[in-house]
């Protein structure tokens, strides 16, 4: 028997006029409000087009459902995180480790001024988890964490060098949504980091020595 297909988690349309960007940017942004407020459970395209002030019938013109709305929140989600990572780990004037360090702090900082967002979509990933475009967001950060660790370890083989990338991300998304789901304050943020910073920093100099 066929499997059961996902549903579409892409945009109808893309907005070609600034009023339909206007839009759509009011869309997503009563999305994210919707999202905060209600959690994933509670969110519906009807609430989210209550919250713009628009019709249903023109959220559908962009979003064919609500995991489409969520989808593009989260592939928002991932974009900012990638520039973020190329923005800091590409900086060439800057050593490998204090790129490293300048990133982790940057990404808990984030996590905590934006987690509640986060969480919620954590929470509704299971509407597009699997979906063929969002394994293509995922992946879009691949070649610059690559890139760094070829910088960090440069005589280090290529399989230790992707466990050690694989490991610094896996931990850092981990670890930096669990500290973000309670409220910190920046001094905790930065003590947090810096900790954080040490141990990802004294993990890369042991590779580079073996």
């Amino acid at each position: 028997m066929a499997g059961r297909r996902s549903p579409s988690i892409s945009s109808r349309k893309q907005p070609q006029q600034a009023r339909s960007s206007e839009l759509v940017a009011a869309i997503l942004d009563a999305a994210v409000q919707v999202l905060t407020k209600q959690g994933a459970q509670g969110f519906t395209t009807a609430r989210v087009a209550e919250r713009a002030g628009v019709s249903v019938g023109s959220l559908y013109q962009y979003f064919p459902n609500k995991a489409a709305i969520l989808f593009r929140l989260q592939s928002d989600e991932w974009r900012q995180t990638t520039a973020l990572l190329r923005d800091i780990l590409e900086d060439a004037a800057r050593p490998p480790l204090d790129r490293l360090r300048a990133l982790v702090h940057a990404f808990i900082r984030s996590e905590c001024d934006e987690a509640a967002v986060r969480v919620a979509l954590s929470d509704a990933a299971p509407l597009y988890r699997d979906a063929p475009e969002a394994h293509e967001a995922r992946a879009s950060s691949e070649g610059t964490i690559e890139a760094f660790m070829r910088e960090a370890l440069p005589k280090a083989p290529d399989a230790m060098r992707r466990m050690a990338g694989d490991l610094i991300t896996t931990t850092l998304s981990a670890v930096g949504k669990d500290f973000s789901e309670s409220p910190r304050t920046r001094a905790e943020i930065s003590a947090y980091a810096d900790a954080m910073a040490d141990m990802f920093c004294a993990y890369l100099k042991s590779l580079g020595r073996q």
